[in-house]
């Protein structure tokens, strides 16, 4: 079906509406003379009419307005002179309406003359209203109240630019734009825009990192979790007006408001913008929603349609009975969650510290069941760790224990559970040398109790238990049937000042603990890697082709390679995950202590996120960030600084190393952060070594910095369009990956990120994030301390809390269950204009 040809007109203006208009000005004016002119100028909107409200007129409006032939009004009043963009404005939207598929064309009219939205018979015929005013108090109470039953019968409403000035002293419309302008925007400044929704119609086309100039507003309240935002403008981008944003600053927003649906861009603030190709196809997107032709998921990132639920108890006095000190978990194919505890103890339980001591560090690694169609508790069983040693400096406290879980893929049949853990009874108190282990048991899928006998150990490896921490442990399966293992590189950088980790000296009993060149950087030393290995059922594993070594290599005399290895050169990898769309793994792992960079030996702790696609090198304990390299040092003083490490072609020449010195190029990761800000990077000489001063670092995420630090990675999201769960997460999040903390702190992250699929894999920062901290909310009565998150195959995410008691569990550590109650997509498909357009 064709759309009538469009149509402009300009409705004849009444005299009494002038009048009317004019006197109410008067009033204003006598009551608050500055106000108007103050909003009129974009400062903060006043929150109630300064004169009476009268009483609203109700128009008969069909419900919803419009219909299958399509119209738009262009609504271009101004209190003031006429917005400049007015004409090149009409003409975009004429034009789309007039281009593009048959389905979604439109007919347009366009009027600065209010008194439309007092005739209901006009009114009525329209789909949506545009608003191309240039600001200012344009609509008297009963033609706001016109508006208002427009939206309270379905229509749709479109604002763009000067349209967050319009109606200063209106909560209603200030609801309606979602955003009120600090000030005048900017100059026009050329900026990126981050295109954070891939799906909504109006930025699904667009690329990921737009770059457009354009006069940008700076908002007086962010609407953020309030609306549902499609686009945000980079700050660093561009040079904003006076009350920034800071890393959040939205853009285009939309949302379902008083019945209707209500879509805002604060882009289209220069005549030239409406000629853009990119724009009008961000214009023809928002109208395709607001005009009923199209539907739209204008709920995903609006807080209060998120529900999280705290779904297990305290555990009973004394014991460990919903939960053990939480460490990890994974959810199975039925919607059980089976969740770990690392192997510390109620918090009145015994620790022993004294290597003399049979019993030292002895503790119980559980494994409790989660079954949501119960909502009840089962302790699985629990293994016998090397874990509970409880506190104190890193000779002290122990960090072993059982540190990772996963299901075999095959799970639903067999019942395999993959653990990650430390037994006790593999401990040498002599040499304080431990043996780390990923083992398969089976569970009873009938009774939730887990065979401690069916055990078939996998994978072993000697680790050093005599300095702590960083043990890493996660687990993840790739669509191959290939299982990623992540091992920590325990040793101390305690005796590097907190940053290498590369003193070869202190040692205990022939075993170095403060050089992890030993450990993450040896080639042939399983700690502080992600290894990958093929399982088979006979309880043996084989190594996949792709790893980073084949274990055969001849270079350097041969036999210093080890053929699990996939990636080498992470430090504290306790959370892994595997996109099984893609096969991308994703990791996060904890920098040193060093609280500041220091020009004499290299970058401040680094906690660092990274998306990777192949097997390499990432860096550790040579290099961090975007390959930021660190000052070697060695014998026979530790204390005085050699050359910078070449991360382009690091060599090993440690003492304690008995793999390869000449190590693979390092890989630049996707995301660092320091005490001091997001991606901390610094000018480079001509050798590429940064300055390391702090007066001159820039921070290329600034969304992020780093508190306590501890990366805790999460799961990549993927929508499953034949879930009929309602409770499902949405498609929005489709591809985005989850990264946080674990503390709760305002500025750690809690974020999902969206990369660029071309460099994402080659150390490229992300293209986007936003913020999760209120739909997994932090703080008080919330989910203070992040461990592990997973999805559930209903769509729903499960998240661990540690609790605020280290080295035990406490009343706090809980599990949790955070769902999506904002309903479908708008408009109802039973009420699209065109019924073919579903």
């Amino acid at each position: 079906m064709q759309p009538a040809p469009h149509h402009r007109s300009r409705f004849p203006r009444a005299t009494s509406s002038k009048r009317s208009r004019r006197s109410r000005r008067g009033v204003a004016a006598a009551l608050a003379a500055g106000a108007l002119a103050a909003s009129l100028l974009g400062s903060n909107a006043a929150t109630a009419r300064p004169y009476p409200e009268p009483e609203s007129t109700t128009l008969s409006l069909p419900s919803p307005p419009g219909g299958e032939n399509v119209r738009v009004l262009v609504f271009h009043a101004s209190a003031t002179e006429e917005s400049p963009v007015v004409n090149a404005g009409i003409e975009a939207i004429e034009s789309i309406g007039l281009s593009g598929p048959a389905a979604e064309r439109f007919k347009t009219v366009a009027t600065d003359d209010p008194s439309v939205f007092t005739n209901a018979t006009k009114l009525g015929k329209y789909n949506a209203v545009v608003f191309l005013t240039g600001g200012g108090d344009v609509l008297d109470p009963a033609q706001e109240s016109g508006l208002e039953a427009f939206m309270n019968a379905g229509g749709g409403f479109l604002g763009i630019h000067e349209a967050a000035r319009t109606e200063p002293y209106s909560d209603w419309f200030t609801g309606l734009i979602g955003a009120r302008p600090t000030g005048a925007p900017s100059t026009v400044q050329r900026a990126t825009v981050e295109i954070g929704d891939r799906l909504n119609p109006a930025t699904r086309n667009l690329p990921l990192e737009w770059k457009r100039p354009d006069k940008w507003f700076n908002w007086s309240t962010n609407p953020s979790g309030k609306v549902h935002t499609v686009a945000r403008v980079r700050e660093a981008s561009f040079k904003p007006a006076t009350g920034a944003n800071g890393a959040d600053h939205p853009v285009s927003w939309c949302r379902d408001y008083s019945g209707g649906r209500s879509f805002y861009t604060g882009m289209g603030g220069t005549a030239d913008s409406y000629a853009e190709t990119d724009f009008r196809d961000h214009l023809r997107g928002a109208l395709n929603w607001t005009t009923r032709i199209s539907r739209a998921d204008c709920k995903a990132t609006i807080d209060s349609n998120y529900a999280a639920e705290r779904v297990t108890q305290p555990n009973q006095a004394g014991q460990q009975d919903q939960i053990g000190e939480p460490h990890g978990m994974v959810t199975a194919p039925d919607g059980r969650v089976l969740y770990i505890g690392r192997g510390g103890g109620d918090n009145a339980a015994p620790v022993v510290t004294d290597w003399n001591n049979p019993e030292i560090g002895k503790g119980q690694g559980q494994i409790h069941v989660y079954d949501p169609k119960t909502k009840k508790v089962t302790l699985a069983g629990s293994l016998t760790v090397f874990g509970n040693k409880g506190g104190g400096d890193e000779l002290i406290k122990v960090e072993e224990g059982l540190l990772g879980i996963e299901l075999d893929p095959a799970f639903a049949t067999n019942g395999w559970v993959y653990l990650h853990y430390t037994p006790h009874s593999q401990l040498n108190r002599d040499t304080q040398i431990a043996e780390r282990r990923v083992s398969r048991f089976t569970l009873d899928r009938t009774t939730n109790k887990l065979d401690l006998a069916s055990e078939k150990a996998l994978l072993k490896w000697p680790v050093q238990v005599h300095s702590c921490c960083h043990a890493g442990g996660g687990l993840a399966w790739d669509s191959k049937g290939n299982l990623y293992i992540a091992t920590g590189d325990n040793n101390s950088s305690g005796f590097s000042d907190g940053y290498s980790g590369n003193n070869p000296q202190p040692a205990y009993k022939g075993v170095s603990f403060a050089d992890a060149r030993r450990t993450a950087g040896n080639t042939n030393n399983l700690n502080g890697k992600i290894l990958r290995i093929h399982p088979e059922p006979d309880g043996t594993y084989t190594l996949p082709e792709g790893n980073l070594f084949t274990g055969k290599e001849q270079a350097e005399g041969g036999g210093k390679t080890r053929g699990e290895i996939y990636v080498m050169g992470v430090r504290n990898p306790s959370r892994i995950s595997v996109d099984r769309k893609t096969d991308a793994l994703y990791a996060g792992w904890v920098g040193p202590d060093a609280g500041a960079p220091s020009t004499t030996w290299g970058p401040a702790k680094y906690d660092t996120f990274s998306m990777i696609t192949k097997a390499g090198n990432h860096g550790w304990p040579f290099c961090m960030g975007n390959n930021q390299p660190y000052r070697d040092r060695n014998l026979p003083d530790p204390s005085k600084p050699l050359g910078w490490y070449n991360c382009a072609a690091p060599k090993n020449e440690s003492p304690n190393n008995d793999g390869l010195v000449n190590l693979p190029p390092v890989t630049g990761n996707t995301i660092w952060y320091s005490p001091q800000g997001g991606a901390p990077d610094f000018p480079r000489d001509a050798n590429g070594v940064p300055s390391y001063k702090q007066s001159e670092s820039t921070y290329l995420l600034p969304w992020l910095k780093g508190g306590g630090q501890a990366t805790m990675n999460g799961p990549v999201y993927r929508y499953d369009a034949e879930n009929t769960n309602a409770a499902k997460w949405p498609e929005y999040w489709d591809g985005k990956w989850f990264v946080g903390d674990f503390y709760d702190a305002a500025d750690s992250p809690r974020h999902a990120v969206v990369t660029d699929p071309k460099t994402g894999g080659k150390g490229g920062l992300p293209v986007h994030a936003e913020s999760l901290k209120k739909i997994i909310p932090v703080g008080q009565g919330g989910i203070r301390n992040l461990m592990d998150w997973k999805f559930a195959p209903d769509g729903s995410l499960y998240v661990l809390d540690y609790g605020r008691g280290f080295f035990t569990s406490d009343s706090q550590s809980a599990l949790w269950r955070v769902t999506y109650k904002g309903g479908e997509p708008t408009p109802a498909a039973g009420d699209l204009a065109r019924k073919a357009a579903q």
